[in-house]
């Protein structure tokens, strides 16, 4: 089915939906654009930043995607994969993609073939945990290009569409949304590794999502809670992507990094109990923990905020870390910038900008030193979580090797006196 036209919808009560506005294909095909309706323009709120409560078709800046915060309601790779493999279309633009993702995208949009009535894409009840074995092999069969049965194709249908580029798909879990997400083929047991380094990253004073482990046979899965669901309600949630690019002036690139995100929940983030400052300094020590633990696949779609106030200025929380593992590359630089030295996995590029995560100097020494305390425990922490003696050796090559382990060894917080001009803690405007 070929869409022009599609309608998007707010499903923070899925009970009480509420039609937002038009969807178009603009540009023969390389974005689509939003024209806000009438009852939103009176009493709705700005989708993002860059999509003001104005009667007019808004259009993508960029090529090939969706506009402002729509953008984040497509799937990702694998997503987009599992909608090929069940429809097998000729030809899908990005407007089938984001119908054909179904009602239970990320965040609270929903996509509509009515203006009158929400009637997005169903595909049935999610799987429950104990469908996981079933669910593996259904997965493995999309990878392996091997034909699907009637009820597998309803169980893929079901959760298989959701964004990211491995393979994963949403499960329920006593009557609550996980994503659960399943082994690649990767030389390590990577879904028992990233529940490890997340629940190490809790440790380093990181809120992370809630992750759990999923025996299979002879390989593991990880279940992570979704941030974007409180019960029956939807949280409305753009990426750091979306959100970066919504405060970047037309014409120019974004600038992709952590500082930058940082600066984003000074001007926007819910101020209230200093959430904004805390937010801002937690960011910091996610990105000193991706560099110690060789998580380099921190890019934009890897960081998300929470619209907890749309309607306020200061609207934004940092949404959970997710996604967090060891790349195991070496490959040195980071994907989201780091500092004055871009993206140098470097705990000198870390600390050039801390004053913009609202740390002195000496403030953000004392966090890396407490962060490095905590990945000079990582070997025992994996260990304890079932991690193999061969996959800690493996990841041994990397995280004690001379590049991060002699960060840690040779970083001295003596170095980050206070400055003149950063003796006293930054705060928050206002």
């Amino acid at each position: 089915m070929r869409f022009d036209e599609l309608y998007l919808w707010f499903l923070a009560d899925p009970a009480l939906p509420r039609y937002v506005g038009q969807l178009r294909l603009v540009e023969a095909g390389k974005g689509v654009s939003l024209q806000y309706g009438a009852d939103w323009l009176t009493d709705g709120f700005p989708l993002s930043e860059d999509l003001p409560l104005t009667d007019i078709e808004q259009l993508p800046r960029w090529k090939g995607m969706a506009v402002g915060a729509v953008d984040d309601a497509r799937p990702d790779r694998w997503g987009e994969r599992v909608i090929q493999y069940l429809d097998k279309p000729a030809r899908l633009s990005l407007m089938e993609y984001l119908y054909d993702a179904g009602d239970d995208r990320f965040g609270a949009l929903g996509v509509s073939t009515s203006q009158a009535q929400y009637l997005p894409r169903t595909n049935g009840p999610l799987p429950q945990l104990e469908q996981a074995q079933e669910l593996s092999e259904v997965v493995r069969k999309v990878d392996t290009k091997e034909p699907l049965s009637r009820v597998e194709r309803q169980m893929l249908a079901a959760g298989g569409s959701f964004g990211g580029a491995k393979p994963k798909a949403l499960i329920a879990i006593g009557g609550v949304q996980w994503m659960i997400k399943f082994f690649d083929g990767e030389p390590i047991d990577a879904p028992l590794i990233e529940h490890a380094s997340m629940t190490l990253a809790a440790l380093a004073g990181i809120r992370v999502a809630e992750t759990r482990v999923v025996a299979l046979v002879g390989e593991h899965a990880v279940a992570v809670r979704r941030y974007d669901r409180e019960g029956a309600r939807r949280v409305h949630c753009i990426s750091a992507g979306t959100a970066l690019r919504a405060e970047t002036v037309s014409g120019r690139e974004p600038e992709l990094g952590y500082p930058s995100l940082a600066q984003l929940l000074r001007r926007a983030g819910v101020t209230e109990g200093d959430l904004s400052l805390r937010d801002m300094q937690e960011l910091f020590r996610r990105m000193v923990f991706n560099i110690l633990i060789d998580n380099t696949d921190d890019h934009e779609k890897n960081h998300a905020l929470q619209v907890v106030a749309p309607r306020r200025q200061g609207r934004y929380r940092l949404a959970p870390a997710y996604d967090i593992l060891p790349a195991n590359s070496g490959q040195g630089h980071q994907e989201f910038v780091v500092g004055t030295d871009q993206r140098d996995s470097t705990l000198a590029n870390a600390m050039s900008q801390c004053e913009l995560f609202g740390y002195t100097r000496a403030q953000a020494a004392a966090e890396v030193v407490r962060v490095i305390g905590v990945i000079d425990g990582w070997r025992e922490h994996f260990a304890a979580c079932g991690v193999t003696i061969s996959d800690l050796d493996t990841l041994a090559e990397r995280i004690e090797g001379d590049a991060l382990r002699g960060q840690r060894r040779a970083f001295k917080p003596s170095d980050y006196r206070a400055r003149r001009s950063g003796n006293r803690r930054t705060r928050i405007p206002g």
